[in-house]
C-alpha cells in the first residue's frame, strides 16, 4: 500500500469516527417530545383539550400549559377564596 493510500483510508477512518460520533452524542443528549397520545388515554381528554391543533402537537392551550406544568398531570382545582376568619 502506498504512503498516500494509507493517509487516505486514515482520514476516511478518522471522519467515519468522528461522524459516528457525532451522530452518537446527538441521539443521547436529545430529548424525545413528551406529548403522546397516552396523555389523552391517561386523563380522558382528546388531544384538543391541550393543544390548539384539535390533532394534537404544536401550541398548546392554556389547559396543556398547566398540564405541562405540573409534571404532565392534571392540576387539582383548589380552593382560591380566601378562609373565613
Amino acid at each position: 500500500m502506498s504512503v498516500n493510500a494509507r493517509k487516505t483510508a486514515l482520514i476516511a477512518c478518522n471522519t467515519l469516527a468522528a461522524l459516528v460520533m457525532t451522530g452518537t452524542i446527538c441521539m443521547v443528549i436529545s430529548q424525545p417530545t413528551a406529548a403522546t397520545p397516552q396523555f389523552a388515554m391517561q386523563t380522558g381528554l382528546s388531544c384538543g383539550a391541550c393543544h390548539k391543533n384539535p390533532n394534537g402537537g404544536g401550541a398548546l392551550t392554556p389547559t396543556g400549559e398547566k398540564f405541562k406544568a405540573n409534571g404532565n398531570k392534571m392540576p387539582t382545582k383548589t380552593n382560591t377564596s380566601t378562609p373565613p376568619e
